[in-house]
């Protein structure tokens, strides 16, 4: 007799199916009238750990789980960073290099102190190296929530494609610049923490790493492999394609595939810029992942913790949103040419969201520790460590997804009271004639065929 196949597969794919179908339904309503992102797939939560079952997908070892929430989190961040690529022009970083800079530089270390120094205050006997690898994970700005503010109704009404373009261009690059300040904290802790119990070496180990390993290795020799590997791909690509070699579909997945070095040419921006598949893919992807994440996220840990009391975490939560970035962004936007009136100071300032970067780094920093042992036991500091960011760190994310989720459609209410936050309107120099804009509505996805007719005319 037949029987009903409840496996977690079919579950998995059920729960999964059926969320996106009924998002899908009013999408329109949710993105463009409510504002609402892919990131609401994490209002599954709870309930999503007894459906989607992760850890019987990991073997039942927290260890396995860690590994796939980490590469599943590194997935999505590499598809959204050459995304983020496509979308900008290709003289944009000879324009605005300055600006970027100055985010990346000063900006990112002040973002990594102010988030250390409050987590720091709020987190009871945390010492201070260790709090800085806690703030090291939630420094970079996320670019897959990045795209909630910079895309839709609510960024082509109010938000310039000048100040569109520079959270982009900051978000995709500030991710891989994570390293060096998680990687400060952890190797100082490995090596001189507890006195450097079990590691030998010291300060200057620790240092001889960073500079070596993190510096040079990491950062260095990956930013020479993505750009020569990416313009060999976009060469390759461009030959392939005056030969009518490829077709349609394999070039609108190409950046996605290869395509690092595709954002500095902007052929290929203009020529998949009225095509939905690179938006389609991504928007499955963050539907996944913000799925997962509300499976895996530890929700018990926040109020029932001898980390930090649930009174001091939100606190905490509350302060980092409005003092781990607005601060920074006030004390540059005289420097950032995008940023022009305290509107847009307090908008950048306070719209740097903490998302899938700050899981992928996370469990960076958690398997780091793992292997900080004594006699093949993980060191007390360490153990500690990692109890505080997975709390920490966690609870920060699901702070970011609420407010920065639920920021805008509460303002909308408020929105005849107290204005807009700019009109968009255009400069008129160089940089915005040779460039197109951002993606647009779900509404208006149709009509971007004839803008892009306009522009290769132009």
């Amino acid at each position: 007799m037949p029987t009903l196949n409840v496996s977690n597969f079919n579950i998995v794919s059920a729960t999964f199916g059926g969320f996106i179908a009924i998002f899908g339904f009013v999408s329109c309503f949710l993105k463009d009238d409510c504002y609402l992102g892919e990131a609401s797939g994490v209002i599954l939560s709870p309930p999503a750990a007894d459906f989607i079952r992760p850890l019987d997908y990991a073997l039942g070892s927290e260890e396995n789980l860690a590994s796939a929430t980490l590469y599943f989190a590194r997935l999505v961040l590499g598809v959204q960073l050459v995304i983020a690529g496509v979308q900008l022009p290709g003289k944009y970083l000879r324009h605005e290099w300055r600006s970027l800079a100055w985010l990346l530089g000063p900006g990112m270390t002040a973002m990594w102190l102010s988030t250390s120094l409050l987590v720091w205050g709020m987190v009871p006997n945390l010492g201070f190296v260790h709090s800085l690898a806690v703030g090291a994970c939630v420094t970079p700005t996320d670019p897959v929530l990045s795209n909630h503010i910079i895309k839709g109704k609510f960024a082509d009404e109010h938000v310039p494609e000048d100040l569109q373009r520079i959270i982009i261009a900051e978000s995709g690059a500030n991710d891989g610049l994570g390293y060096p300040f998680l990687f400060l904290a952890l190797y100082l802790i490995k090596y001189t923490g507890s006195e450097g119990e079990g590691q030998p070496g010291g300060a200057r180990l620790a240092m001889a790493y960073w500079f070596g390993e993190t510096w040079f290795y990491i950062i260095v020799m990956s930013v020479i492999y993505g750009t020569v590997v990416g313009l060999l791909a976009a060469k390759l690509l461009h030959w392939a394609q005056d030969r009518k070699l490829v077709d349609r579909e394999s070039y609108q997945i190409y950046a996605i595939a290869l395509g690092v070095g595709s954002s500095r040419c902007d052929r290929y921006r203009l020529g998949t810029i009225d095509d939905s598949l690179q938006q389609t893919t991504d928007m499955l992807l963050n539907y996944a992942v913000f799925a997962w994440f509300g499976a895996v996220c530890p929700w018990p840990s926040f109020g029932h913790s001898d980390i930090i009391p649930v009174y001091r975490l939100i606190f905490l939560g509350i302060l980092v949103l409005l003092f781990r970035r607005v601060p920074m962004i006030y004390a540059l936007h005289s420097k950032i040419r995008a940023i022009q009136g305290w509107q847009q100071i307090l908008f950048t300032g306070f719209y740097g969201p903490i998302g899938v970067s700050a899981i992928f780094y996370l469990y960076v920093a958690v398997e780091f520790l793992r292997h900080v042992t004594v006699d093949g036991v993980v060191r007390e500091d360490a153990a500690r460590l990692e109890e505080v960011i997975m709390v920490v760190v966690w609870f920060l994310v699901i702070c970011s997804i609420v407010g920065h989720g639920l920021s805008l459609p509460l303002g909308k209410l408020g929105y005849k009271a107290f204005g807009m936050i700019s009109k968009p309107t255009k400069r008129g120099n160089d940089l915005e004639e040779s460039i197109s804009p951002v993606p647009s509505t779900a509404r208006e996805q149709g009509e971007l065929g004839s803008h892009v007719d306009r522009e290769r005319k132009e």
